[in-house]
């Protein structure tokens, strides 16, 4: 309408339609390959250059997070996540992988496999309902969806190729709901592999952080023993252990949240598939609740001692911190003391000087005097010598020591005034 647009709405709206389910039809087979691309985009963007190459047309933009190709009677689609990228295509149903997808010889893979799903969508018949039987009985899932419509079986085990299968039997699903129903399934496979990358973290931690638990233990032990306590080495030590929590912390951060994310999205998943149970088969959402919430728990458990670690290594730091700043004011104290001490003994001595250098110049200044007396024949002027002196030693004597005080007193008030 000619108006002024803002400069995120473009981003805004095409995010409601970037992850269309697609139509699809039946019997089909669905091939997804998730890789971890910790190296960013750049490598998708050349393994996408090579496919379009070979298929003669032009490679998806750098910045792209999504791409679609048709791909011999199927059709490739590729997305990029946060920290994986996924490599979905879709085709008629054939024996192996490699037949007809894009994942045969010439494939360059763009990280690690991380998942790898086959799911099979089929007519609801008597025949391929025998399909169900080869699945592993003792995780067998078997429910109904899409309010009957749909049949969905998987065991969560890994065929030949290193897939996890999945079968989707239907009567009657329109071929957008058909679309919308695989990729849920999909999703829910991918993402509870991602969120289960968390457990082995989890359990290499555990130990580690036990171990820090006990030394903590003795530790504050050792803290309480008041006679025996180095508290210089006891706060060495607590400073180490907390730096290495808090690298492992560092470390499993982002597992950790993940995991979370992606166990929030798999939940998510399953409610909308409103999932109706079928006589003797456990449903996908009963059975991944008994598997992957234990997992879920143990990452949160870790990361739950992790914060809970940190806080007490955090209080018992603080107290040695504040004993080892008591005894160092003890220390300053006992100096501060011995300073004291040291500078009465440089008054005293400051004072004998003074008593000593008054006697020194007051005997200079009679000697003076003396001189000048012996002086007075020159003028004729008869005076004893001796009893000038003599007389004069009193007044020497006084006359100094007023000075000295003076010059005291001076310097004392200059310091007053310095200070101030």
């Amino acid at each position: 309408m000619g108006f002024a647009a803002h400069e995120g709405r473009p981003g805004a709206i095409g995010e409601v339609h970037a992850r269309p389910h697609p139509l699809i039809e039946k019997p089909r087979v669905l091939i997804q390959l998730s890789f971890m691309t910790e190296a960013g985009g750049s490598v998708d963007h050349a393994v996408l250059s090579e496919l379009s190459r070979r298929l003669g047309i032009a490679a998806p933009d750098r910045q792209a997070r999504h791409h679609a190709m048709r791909w011999g009677r199927g059709t490739l689609r590729w997305e990029r996540h946060t920290e994986f990228s996924t490599y979905l295509w879709e085709g008629p149903l054939g024996e192996r992988m490699s037949e007809d997808s894009p994942f045969g010889n010439g494939f360059s893979p763009p990280g690690t496999v991380v998942s790898g799903i086959r799911l099979e969508i089929r007519d609801w018949i008597p025949s391929n309902q025998a399909l169900i039987d080869s699945f592993d009985a003792e995780s067998l899932c078997y429910s109904l969806a899409e309010n009957g419509l749909a049949a969905i079986v998987t065991d969560f085990r890994q065929d030949g190729d290193g897939l996890t299968r999945i079968l989707v039997l239907d009567r009657g699903l329109t071929a957008s709901r058909r679309g919308a129903l695989a990729q849920r399934l999909i999703e829910i496979e991918t993402y509870r592999t991602l969120a289960m990358l968390g457990l082995p973290l989890a359990q290499s931690l555990s130990g580690r952080l036990r171990r820090i638990e006990d030394r903590l233990a003795e530790i504050t032990g050792a803290m309480r023993a008041a006679d025996r306590r180095d508290s210089q080495a006891l706060l060495a030590e607590l400073t180490e252990l907390a730096a290495e929590l808090e690298a492992d912390a560092a470390a499993s951060l982002y597992r950790f949240g993940a995991s979370r994310a992606y166990d929030g999205i798999v939940q998510e998943r399953l409610a909308a598939l409103g999932e109706e149970t079928v006589a003797g088969y456990d449903t996908w959402a009963g059975f991944l609740q008994r598997r992957v919430a234990p997992a879920m728990r143990t990452c949160q458990s870790v990361e739950g001692r992790q914060t809970g670690l940190s806080q007490k290594l955090s209080r018992a730091t603080t107290l040695l911190r504040t004993w080892v700043d008591v005894e160092v004011e003890k220390q300053n104290r006992d100096l501060l003391a011995s300073m004291n001490n040291r500078a009465r003994l440089q008054l005293r001595l400051q004072q004998t000087v003074e008593g000593l250098s008054v006697a020194a110049v007051s005997y200079y200044v009679v000697g003076l005097v003396g001189y000048l007396a012996k002086g007075f024949s020159i003028f004729g002027l008869e005076v004893k010598p001796e009893l000038v002196t003599a007389a004069s030693v009193p007044l020497a004597i006084l006359a100094v020591w007023w000075g000295v005080r003076r010059i005291r007193r001076s310097h004392r008030e200059q310091d007053g005034a310095a200070k101030h």
